[in-house]
């Protein structure tokens, strides 16, 4: 009797106890939240970073919770997303789009208690990092393969926004394809848009109209690739993801982005309390940039000097803004065997000589 009463009276204090200690652990867990400017689903820019999402996840398992927001819209929506993850307890917050730059910078003023990480920005604080992967060395690699490979000589590239990002992809992408074939001509569509299938489709289609056999794209979704499919006798690249659904042909390679290291890493320096502000652009290298197989579409010469490039690049031996080039407007820019620096490279804002046409404001 004595016993059942002591074991009665004791079960409030230990269902306190265990409580306590589940909330314990519970608030252990390092909150991961990231905010994605289209849907998981896109099988490119977004697919990548959450497939970076779930290698935290599998990495430290149950010492992480991820949290995410799909198809958050640049602007004020992100603001309003974003500080709604802050107050849902993150402790580190990675938004994945150049345009959430500000929105982060304004949120982060706010909660100096979480970090933040954005992606393809240049403003940092005490509390805010950037980074972002050197595309423009898969580009270089991709106009080499579709210099090589056009014979209409034109080379569609659909564009999103005029940001430097894409503007370095695009003259990347022309310099190496004018190495190879000094007839090349590019065609360059500004969807203004990461996200639409239907505006991306109907890009291709215009540039496929226009005599381009070969189509790249900085936009998010396979529907160039089936446009592509579809006109038939067009070449494409995956886009941020492999898109290996539509090799051999008309995908005959792909730049990848590698997110998981990055965001384990940073996981791992908020769990350690090193975390500190940061500006990070990694490539090849460094595996942030991969490069898809080459599919057997491409001749086996082709294959080889595009895998002689990547090494090249890989190594440091071979920047891919490396002189004499110059400007658009004929302007000298960089002199024989000198390379582009970072600043210049980071803030681009001009065609380099041969491509036609403006940058929209």
């Amino acid at each position: 009797m004595k016993l059942t009463k002591l074991l009665t009276s004791a079960a409030p204090a230990f269902a306190l106890a265990l409580g306590l200690a589940t909330s314990a652990m519970a608030q252990d867990k390092t909150k991961v939240g990231f905010i994605y400017v289209g849907p998981v689903g896109d099988g490119g820019w977004t697919f990548e970073h959450d497939k970076g999402r779930l290698e935290v996840e599998a990495h430290f398992g149950d010492k992480v919770e991820t949290v995410y927001q799909e198809s958050v819209p640049e602007g004020a929506d992100a603001e309003r997303a974003i500080t709604q993850m802050a107050l849902q307890g993150a402790d580190l917050i990675f938004t994945t789009s150049f345009g959430y730059m500000e929105p982060t910078l304004s949120v982060a003023g706010k909660f100096p208690n979480v970090k933040f990480e954005h992606a393809t920005g240049y403003k940092t604080s005490d509390n805010v990092s950037v980074y972002s992967a050197r595309f423009y060395e898969g580009r270089a690699i991709q106009g080499h393969i579709a210099g090589s490979m056009t014979k209409s000589n034109v080379i569609g590239y659909i564009a999103s926004f005029p940001i430097p990002e894409v503007i370095r992809g695009i003259n990347s992408a022309y310099i190496h394809a004018k190495k190879v074939n000094p007839d090349v001509e590019f065609k360059v569509v500004w969807a203004f848009t990461w996200f639409d299938p239907a505006k991306e489709a109907d890009a291709a289609t215009a540039l496929i109209e226009q005599g381009a056999d070969v189509i790249l794209q900085h936009t998010d979704s396979k529907a160039p690739q089936a446009a592509a499919e579809k006109a038939g006798g067009v070449i494409t690249f995956g886009q941020a993801s492999d898109m290996s659904e539509y090799a051999p042909l008309p995908r005959v390679s792909s730049i990848i982005d590698h997110w998981g290291p990055y965001y384990i890493a940073r996981t791992q320096a908020v769990m350690d309390g090193t975390w500190s502000s940061v500006n990070t652009w990694d490539g090849i290298g460094a595996g942030m940039v991969g490069i898809g197989e080459i599919s057997d579409a491409v001749p086996a010469d082709v294959k080889a000097s595009a895998l002689a490039l990547k090494a090249a690049i890989a190594s440091g031996e071979y920047h891919p803004f490396t002189g004499p080039l110059n400007k658009q407007d004929g302007s000298a820019w960089l002199a024989d065997g000198e390379v582009a620096d970072d600043g210049t490279l980071a803030g681009m804002g001009f065609y380099v000589e041969g491509i036609t046409g403006d940058i929209p404001n």
